[in-house]
Order: structure tokens, then sequence, then C-alpha cells
């Protein structure tokens, strides 16, 4: 783990004076996050987003990455909206399970045959991939059930089941707004991605206390995905997706990154002693990613 590389950046970006998210701020911001990302091995994309000013920050938001586990988000919100439309119910049976066991153990616990459950009973995949079109969404696209993915000969630069971190955000975005979900819908699928249970050492790794996430993790080998809401104590509400494939240090990164843009955005005082706090829970991050490892699953 190259801690000298993205904490020295780190301790010049939190050096810098305190004040509100102007753009000058975000543009300093996004140069010092892709100076960081850069000098870490691997290939990274990620694109954040304040859903209240829209002000964005991205490094290789266009560039299409695998989703993995992270494409669950757009399942959970096709199969609700059919929900909120009335062609289906979540007590529905689905395999011998309901519909809403299925979707909790998909988003909270990545669980696959949950996901290709689900998949089939919308439909197929293409199904799936209807539904961004039809909400105008582009550049991310749904191709295969997971099992036919993980059956697949492994390639991370397959345009198949991809998207680009500017169309997450897009998705994201879409169900954050409710223009694609009723309330209830949104408030179910919100709330399910808040205890999702994987990636401890990627979006939430470093953030600071009373910091909320929901998010969905991707893994697969030689790739590492987190994509979801950021939320600070005040209710601002930041949209991120990060995408890395090769390297070593993913999640370490994505956790970095992850609180440098929390950072830009918010306007909580830094004080120059949380280098040495981030210093700290970084490595901690970094140890419990034997934990984290893909299994058979792509969670």
């Amino acid at each position: 783990m190259r801690f000298c590389v993205f904490l020295t950046g780190l301790a010049v970006f939190l050096a810098e004076p305190v004040g509100a998210a102007n753009s000058p701020k975000l543009q300093l911001a996004e140069q010092r996050l892709a100076a960081m990302v850069t000098e870490n091995p691997g290939e990274y994309g990620i694109a954040a987003m304040d859903l209240s000013t829209g002000r964005s920050i991205s490094f290789n938001a266009n560039q299409q990455f695998p989703m993995a586990s992270t494409m669950k988000i757009a399942v959970a919100a096709a199969y609700l909206t059919e929900v909120d439309a009335g062609r289906r119910g979540l007590g529905d049976l689905v395999g011998g399970t309901s519909a809403i066991a299925l979707m909790d153990a998909m988003i909270t616990r990545s669980d696959n045959r949950a996901t290709d459950l689900l998949i089939e009973t919308l439909g197929g995949p293409a199904h799936v991939d209807r539904w961004l079109r039809a909400h105008g969404l582009t550049e991310i696209r749904v191709d295969r059930t997971i099992a036919q993915l993980l059956s697949a000969r492994r390639d991370l630069q397959d345009v198949r089941d991809s998207s680009t971190p500017t169309a997450m955000l897009g998705l994201l975005r879409l169900i954050d707004t409710g223009s694609s979900l009723r309330p209830g819908s949104r408030s179910l699928l919100l709330d399910m991605m808040r205890r999702c249970r994987t990636g401890s050492n990627r979006i939430r790794g470093i953030l600071p206390l009373g910091a909320t996430v929901e998010h969905k993790t991707g893994t697969l080998s030689g790739y590492t995905g987190d994509v979801g809401f950021l939320t600070s104590p005040s209710g601002q509400r930041i949209a991120v997706a990060f995408f890395a494939r090769g390297g070593e240090n993913r999640p370490a990164v994505i956790a970095t990154a992850a609180r440098m843009i929390y950072d830009a955005f918010g306007t909580e005082p830094r004080p120059d002693a949380l280098i040495r706090v981030l210093a700290g829970q970084a490595a901690s991050a970094n140890l419990s990613n034997a934990a984290e490892r893909p299994q058979a699953a792509s969670n």
C-alpha cells in the first residue's frame, strides 16, 4: 500500500482553506483527486455530484467499466417499477421466496442467486436493459445474468454489463429524485442500500462519524466498484460512483477518494490532525481487504 502517495496528496488537499463548495474549490479538488488516483497503480473511473446544486467532480467519468454487482441497483429499480405499476407485488413468491426477501438479500448481501431469480421473473437481462433505456439512461447496459457473467471468460474491458461513472450517476439521480419510483419504493431501496454489508473498506472506509452511506458494491478478480450516496449530518447529499480495475490498492484508493470528495463538497472544519487519523484508518481498511476478496460471488 503506497500510503505516501495518497496521504501526501490528501495532506495538501486538507490544508486548503475551508469555505463554501464553490467552483474553483471543486476544480482544485478534482485536480488533486486525479493526481492521487493516477499515482496509484490501476485504472480508475470516478464521478460525484452534489444533488442539490448539480456541481460535480470526475475522473475518467466517460470511460466504460464493468459494473459487476453494482448493476443490482438497476434490477431492484426495475422490479420496484413493476410494483409501483401494480403488475407485481413485494410479497410475490419467486423461486419459493418473497420478492422483497430476494431483493433485500440481493442488495444487502449481494446474493447472486436472488439476483438471477429476480432477473428471470422480470423476463431476463433484456428487461432490465429496456428499463434503463426507457428512462433515458445510455452508456450503461445489462446483458447477462450474474451466473452468465461469472461463467464467462474474464475480460475487464468487455463492454457487456458495463457503465461509465457518469451513466451510473444518472441511475443514482433517477432513483434519488423519485421520478422513476414512488416514494415508498424509493425509501425501501435506499434503506436496503444503507444496510449493505459488503465493502466496508471502500466508500465507508474512512468517512467521518455522522456520514450516512447508501451504496452497492461490485467485485470481480482484478476489479472493485462501489456506488451510492453520501449524506452529511446537515443533509447535504452526494451521489458517487467509483470503478477500479487493475492495481493492488483499489479498496483503499476508493476509500480515500470518497473522503476527499465528501470533504470537497462539505463545509465542516478539517483539522490537520485528521491526516493522522486517515493514515491509521486507511491502514485498517487495507488490512481488511483480505476479508473482502470476492468468492464465487460478484459482490
